[in-house]
């Protein structure tokens, strides 16, 4: 197997993982760990990845991966997210939903519901929720950012402010130890902020590889968050934090998908 196909793979792997192991690697494409750590060591040089103990982790970074390419990582985790969010939002609400590929997912299960009205800034959820006609959806207009569908600026943020939501399901980019939701855009973080204080209730949906990111603007801390649906457990640490701040942790099952106990 040639190092010209290992390293896409490796980059594949190591943008749904967050990091890759020499040795993981070298079982996964048979191989010497010799061998995976020339390569890890061309990655870093390119500036793709960044070399630590006993493997390599995604570099920090002030600008998101593209669309399509966020669109299809962890794909059936954030469904099982999605499934487990939508379960618990009661038919006849009032709800937000912001830009995201997991709260597109999170659309995605509320075709079937009734009497809704859907509130969004993303042009895709607004799209996806136009197929359920038991729910009425409203557009908050602003500016289109081409590259995901996403609606920002001060008319985004003008026209939520004309709402109070029941609930508002919102995802990020990237989450710190200290339960800081983070995201790139310091436009969309306005908009996320706004979203937060015209909601009654607040969700957010993230999978367990946003722990492995880190972005630059700050939307604000889990504490903010009543129910934080995700797909792996949080470690303990933060989970303890959770549990103090009173935000409910409900860990989605990929098998079935129905969720644990909240943790």
């Amino acid at each position: 197997m040639s190092q010209g196909f290992r390293l896409p793979q490796i980059l594949e792997i190591a943008r749904i993982e967050g990091k890759v192991t020499v040795e993981g690697l070298a079982e996964h494409f048979g191989v010497t760990v010799q061998t995976i750590r020339r390569d890890l060591a061309e990655l870093d040089d390119a500036g793709k990845l960044e070399r630590v103990h006993g493997g390599a982790i995604l570099r920090s970074g002030t600008v998101n991966i593209g669309y399509q390419e966020r669109r299809a990582l962890l794909a059936e985790e954030k469904r099982s997210i999605a499934r487990a969010c939508a379960a618990a939002i009661p038919e006849g609400a009032s709800i937000f939903l912001n830009i995201g590929t997991s709260t597109e997912a999170v659309a995605r299960e509320l075709t079937r519901h009734s009497s809704l009205m859907v509130v969004t800034n993303n042009m895709n959820v607004a799209n996806i929720l136009a197929e359920n006609p038991a729910c009425q959806v409203i557009v908050t207009g602003g500016t289109l950012r081409r590259s995901d569908g996403g609606l920002i600026g001060n008319l985004t943020e003008a026209v939520i402010r004309q709402f109070r939501f029941d609930l508002a399901v919102i995802g990020c980019s990237a989450l710190d130890n200290d339960g800081d939701m983070l995201d790139y855009d310091i436009e969309e973080v306005g908009v996320s902020r706004t979203i937060l204080g015209q909601a009654r209730k607040s969700w957010l949906v993230a999978d367990h590889s946003k722990f492995q990111r880190t972005a630059p603007a700050r939307i604000g801390s889990l504490e903010r968050i009543d129910s934080f649906f995700t797909d792996r457990p949080l470690p303990a640490s933060l989970a303890a934090r959770c549990e103090d701040w009173s935000t409910q942790v409900v860990v989605a099952r990929r098998d079935t998908g129905h969720d644990d106990a909240p943790a």
